[in-house]
């Protein structure tokens, strides 16, 4: 995976910024975990384990990032799926 270049100082801020909610959130016994994002163009994906698709938003909003879609994944595949059981 190619490393993020020019903006990597933005986004080592943005990430400290999230892990900081991310632990005010916990203190507060609201489970979420920020798994990674992923950058493209001019999007970000980021990919959480959280009870509920409203923790996410009040990440975003607390964090200051914007959130315009949460979509709750029902399951995933990987090359291992193509293999017989």
């Amino acid at each position: 995976m190619p490393k993020c270049g020019a903006a990597a100082g933005a986004l080592r801020e943005a990430s400290q910024k999230s892990n900081g909610v991310l632990a005010e959130m916990k203190a507060e016994n609201k489970n979420i975990q920020w798994e990674h994002s992923y950058v493209a163009g001019d999007k970000t994906f980021c990919i959480y384990i959280a009870d509920a698709p409203g923790l996410i938003a009040e990440h975003a909003e607390r964090s200051g990032f914007p959130a315009s879609k949460v979509t709750p994944v029902k399951c995933m595949i990987d090359p291992v799926t193509a293999e017989a059981d």
